[in-house]
């Protein structure tokens, strides 16, 4: 990449916590809506107090070198637990939804020694668990500053930090079912930030409403400690069925999300405006998409709509950041028609997690762009279309997995770290996922089949509402079977009536019909099912590729 920003590295977050707190001191870094309805604003200093008093708290704890967990809904308190234990220790982010027992069982496969989190959830952690632990809520945790105003910046001068040192501990099912425990350095987490700096430009002025579960390091990394390096403003969202509230009410200039929700979004909106524009121009967005559709409006029309739907979007977006799954390059169009810029990434949580993205400097909507700058990425033994194995380099990636000497050993080879997925690269350094390794459907013959083909051309279609598609033997042989729940809404409209199961089966038999007879015959779906209900999901909204989804 020939152009970057300049950015100066960050060797710690107490140095991040440090710059931030002196450069942005009087800009807000947290606003909260409290019970009452009023806002409470988190200046940056007030941020650097809170920061020093809370490590002083848990070093006085005796917690210096401990595991200490963080479970619960995403706030400031979340926020500020994770960035005190990873400075005193090693902070252990959990999922809020999974079961006590699952939880339980990391905290004592980690042997973690102190939980912070929602008050319901540490009490039930504290009735399911037989282990001694600290237990500090949310509420305790906001308190600590008045209880404890440490101004002491030298408390963590004896705490060494280095570039091999674990200081967060990520357990990821990801959609395999099977959990790992990633071992990140502050030194990872902040290479990446860096990396992400120099060619997204992040400003002081911006707002950011974080939506996705901050114990993801995609949500953590990129919309909370990136933001904070920039002196950003980070509200919260109540809930993913308030997100259209949360938006208008806060107002942000950049959003980090998941391609399901960007998906959702534009799809209120196309319906929006399709009702509430004049008859004449409601046919282009029936007929065209919304990019298309807003292109052949008349200049003052465009103007108005555009107006219009930005205004129902806060009035100030200027970016979304998507990550976690593939975006479909016409919704990329689609809010490039209203002035709005979208950039897909591409990363695991063992990459801290970015890997490749597109940026101020590179823009191409099918792919998800090139590699970040101080990271290096390349195919791995390349089919004769060019598809192998994403194999990658930097200073991002974790050290191992926790406790588990032959998984890490399995995925360093050479120095590489081997991803797992599947992609080709085209002649600019453009990467093109094309699914997992492992979820590769081999036929008979030899020829490999992607799911996540088939399914995102599935999803193309609204009828579709969710899609999985796996490997059948059910007649014998290795076929390729699609699982869909059906969109009763759109197929109800498209009737005219409630549909009948038969109505549903003759509409999704056509949508496939009409998939195969594009397709090699090798790749077509042999069969499907219609589900009652949808398929289960991750919280970043991936589809589980195990348990109930697969059986």
């Amino acid at each position: 990449m020939k152009t970057m920003y300049n950015v100066k590295g960050l060797e710690s977050f107490k140095q991040l916590i440090d710059i931030s707190t002196k450069k942005y001191s009087s800009r807000t870094a947290f606003l909260i809506r409290q019970d009452n309805g009023k806002y409470k604003k988190i200046k940056y200093k007030e941020l650097g107090q809170r920061y020093y008093s809370l490590c002083s708290y848990f070093i006085s704890q005796g917690l210096q070198g401990k595991y200490i967990a963080v479970v619960g809904n995403n706030c400031f308190e979340w926020a500020l637990s994770y960035l005190a234990a990873a400075s005193v220790g090693t902070v252990v982010p959990l999922d809020k939804e999974l079961s006590i027992e699952d939880i339980d069982n990391f905290l004592n496969y980690a042997r973690v020694d102190a939980v912070c989190g929602d008050e319901k959830i540490l009490s039930k952690i504290a009735f399911e668990s037989n282990q001694p632990r600290l237990f500090f809520s949310f509420g305790e945790i906001d308190r600590v500053h008045s209880q404890n105003n440490c101004q002491d910046a030298s408390i963590l001068d004896g705490i060494e930090i280095s570039k091999d040192k674990m200081n967060v501990l990520i357990f990821t099912s990801g959609t395999t079912g099977n959990a790992k425990g990633v071992c990140l350095s502050q030194h990872n987490i902040l290479a990446d930030i860096r990396s992400t700096l120099s060619v997204v430009n992040i400003k002081s002025s911006d707002r950011t409403l974080s939506i996705l579960p901050l114990h993801h390091t995609y949500e953590c990394t990129l919309n909370c400690i990136l933001m904070l390096s920039r002196g950003a403003c980070i509200t919260y969202c109540d809930s993913l069925l308030k997100v259209s509230k949360n938006i208008v009410e806060y107002s942000p200039s950049i959003l980090v999300v998941v391609p399901a929700l960007l998906k959702m979004v534009i799809k209120k909106i196309r319906q929006s405006v399709k009702d509430k524009c004049p008859q004449k121009y409601a046919e282009l967005f029936a007929k065209y998409s919304f990019a298309e559709a807003v292109g052949k409006l008349p200049f003052l029309i465009r103007k108005i709509i555009c107006a219009k739907v930005l205004e129902s979007l806060g009035g100030e977006v200027r970016l979304f950041i998507v990550g976690a799954a593939d975006l479909d390059c016409a919704i990329v169009e689609d809010f490039a028609a209203l002035g709005i810029k979208v950039l897909q990434g591409y990363g695991l949580t063992e990459c801290s997690p970015l890997l490749a993205g597109n940026s101020d400097f590179y823009l191409n909507a099918k792919s998800t762009g090139i590699a970040i700058p101080g990271v290096e990425l390349k195919i791995d033994n390349p089919n004769e279309e060019g598809i192998g194995e994403i194999l990658a380099k930097g200073e991002n990636i974790m050290l191992g997995y926790f406790r588990d000497e032959e998984a890490t050993k399995n995925v360093f080879k050479d120095g590489w770290f081997h991803t797992g997925d599947l992609g080709r690269m085209d002649s600019d350094g453009a990467l093109y996922i094309t699914g997992r390794s492992k979820n590769v459907i081999v036929t008979e013959n030899g020829k490999n089949i992607y799911p996540e083909e088939l399914e995102a051309r599935l999803s193309d279609f609204p009828e579709v509402e969710d899609v999985l598609v796996v490997a059948s033997k059910e007649r014998g042989k290795t076929e390729v079977k699609a699982r869909i729940f059906p969109n009763i809404d759109v197929i109800k409209k498209k009737l005219g009536h409630m549909p009948s199961l038969s109505d549903i089966k003759a509409m999704i038999g056509k949508i496939i019909s009409d998939i195969n007879a594009k397709m090699p015959k090798y790749k077509h779906i042999s069969n499907y099912e219609v589900l009652e209900t949808a398929l289960e999901k991750t919280t970043t909204r991936k589809i589980k590729r195990f348990g109930n989804n697969v059986s």
